[in-house]
């Protein structure tokens, strides 16, 4: 009983709608309160290792770690909700890295900041439904992906609007990030998934520079230091130019890398992230793409198998992350209806305490993955704040032209 009034006090601290999707909210927010290491603030990916992505496969991976890309999602999720005690916390965390860690960021820390983290396959073990291998550790904080330095710098510009200040020490490390981005945006790294194949031009990689160009470049004016907003703002356009001159097909969408017309779901970060506006066409034709090509019933895949060298064998699910940025970039892109009804059949997918692993089986609905999934509640807030906040700004509107009776 006790428990159960601890949570329920924590949670009315928050801010949640008057909506029938609330207690999706709140099992996020408890979700994310749970995987949350309060030494430090940080928020694990998962409780899990090495449950299976596909059953029988090799995708098993060691989640029990707090990755550096769900930073910005965090942040808006914790601000958006009300939760700013924890939000600080993690902002704190992330400060705690970047300060100490200072040009060399790694992409995934251990939830108390440590940077070893070594994979091993336990060959003596057997996981969920005898799955195999079963790792401990995840290799993937040894590779090179482009996207840390613009998480950095779009974690300090939601912390900056949501403190209307921008102190010195986190100026500080803003300005070393963003110069660490412009000094290694034109290499080719393995990309958002951590790839284990070849090492390529990722357009969302790319983006996530000019995130840094581009919000550095605003951080700079609300310091009044206008030459360096200058200087980044033009780097920031350098990137920009860059990336529709090479990662655009001849239909006009964005693909996965600079040499390739695969579709990647990260590229629905685009109108998200305001790289361009909602109503740009290329926008509209790579949201448009990705919802009728990249998908399984209507659930979407990070990318098509056969088609990404990701260095790995076998099949995986639909990745429940990619589906409820759908919803956020539908919604940003003016079609409601799909985006809601999109929303409506995720959330169908949701376990009876209403959590989700990393991946859905389109055909069965089993969840995939490490359970419960941080990044996936995240996106999931995210989505249904979209949703909401569309179908709220709707009523207004109808309410407005009403026209009242004329007085007898």
């Amino acid at each position: 009983m006790w428990t159960a009034h601890h949570w329920q006090h924590w949670l009315a601290r928050g801010r949640f709608p008057d909506h029938r999707w609330r207690g999706h909210l709140a099992r996020s927010a408890l979700t994310l309160k749970g995987l949350t290491f309060a030494p430090t603030g940080s928020i694990a990916a998962a409780a899990t290792t090495s449950l299976p992505e596909t059953p029988g496969g090799e995708r098993n991976w060691d989640y029990r770690y707090t990755w550096m890309r769900d930073a910005t999602f965090a942040l808006w999720g914790l601000y958006t909700l009300g939760f700013e005690w924890e939000a600080s916390d993690y902002f704190a965390f992330l400060c705690d890295l970047v300060e100490r860690d200072r040009g060399d960021l790694q992409i995934v820390y251990g939830i108390d900041g440590r940077r070893d983290l070594d994979e091993h396959v336990l060959d003596h073990l057997d996981g969920y439904q005898g799955a195999r291998p079963v790792r401990i550790g995840n290799a993937a904080y040894q590779q090179a992906q482009h996207d840390v330095w613009g998480v950095v710098l779009d974690s300090i510009y939601l912390h900056t609007k949501s403190r209307d200040r921008l102190d010195d020490r986190v100026w500080k490390m803003a300005r070393q990030q963003v110069e660490r981005a412009l000094e290694r945006w034109r290499e080719p790294d393995r990309g958002i998934w951590e790839v284990r194949g070849e090492l390529r031009h990722f357009t969302s990689s790319k983006m996530m520079c000019w995130v840094a160009a581009d919000r550095g470049a605003r951080l700079a004016t609300l310091r009044d230091d206008k030459d360096l907003a200058r200087t980044w703002r033009k780097a920031a356009d350098e990137i920009h130019a860059d990336i529709c001159a090479n990662a655009l097909d001849d239909r006009g969408v964005f693909c996965q890398h600079y040499d390739t017309t695969a579709l990647d779901a990260s590229l629905l970060l685009m109108p998200l992230l305001r790289f361009l506006p909602p109503d740009d066409e290329r926008i509209r034709a790579t949201v448009l793409a990705i919802a009728d090509e990249l998908t399984q019933d209507g659930l979407v895949l990070r990318y098509q198998v056969s088609e990404t060298d990701d260095g790995l064998s076998g099949e995986e699910g639909t990745f429940t992350i990619c589906s409820f940025w759908l919803v956020s970039a539908l919604t940003e892109i003016g079609e409601h209806q799909r985006a809601r009804d999109i929303c409506e059949k995720v959330l169908s997918y949701a376990s009876p305490l209403l959590l989700y692993g990393e991946e859905i089986d389109p055909r069965s609905g089993r969840h995939l993955g490490n359970f419960p999934q941080a990044f996936t509640h995240l996106a999931l807030i995210n989505a249904v704040m979209h949703v909401i906040r569309k179908e709220q700004a709707a009523q207004r509107l109808a309410v407005g032209r009403e026209v009242p009776e004329r007085e007898p």
